[in-house]
């Protein structure tokens, strides 16, 4: 899989292209199992974290697509899919509670327009 650079996303998800927008925080790729599905997954210390070497990029923890119906798993690592095992109907239902619980006890960072808000109303 091949990445790219963008601002914005494009309109067409190329197959075997990881579009990155930094600018957003997010990152878009059509699902490497054939299926078609655009996957989208948000670039954040409590959901996932890329990695650029220079020369490749690696997103982790692994993608799982569980709300879609091939229900993949897989890592993206130096721009290469690294098949994971498949995973139980019980088990996708921990990893999702425990992302959720991890996303409810994070800190909420404050905007940048409420930064500026805050400090003109001084």
């Amino acid at each position: 899989m091949k990445h790219k650079f963008v601002e914005y996303m494009p309109k067409i998800i190329e197959d075997n292209i990881l579009y990155i927008s930094i600018e957003f925080k997010v990152a878009k790729h059509r699902c490497p199992c054939g299926c078609g599905d655009i996957i989208v997954t948000s670039i954040d210390p409590n959901r996932w974290k890329l990695t650029y070497d220079g020369e490749t990029v690696s997103l982790s923890p692994s993608i799982g697509n569980w709300t879609h119906k091939c229900k993949s798993h897989y890592f993206i690592k130096n721009d290469s899919i690294k098949w994971a095992r498949k995973i139980s109907d019980d088990d996708i239902d921990s990893v999702i509670n425990r992302d959720i619980s991890a996303l409810k006890s994070s800190p909420k960072k404050s905007s940048l327009s409420r930064k500026i808000k805050k400090w003109f109303e001084q």
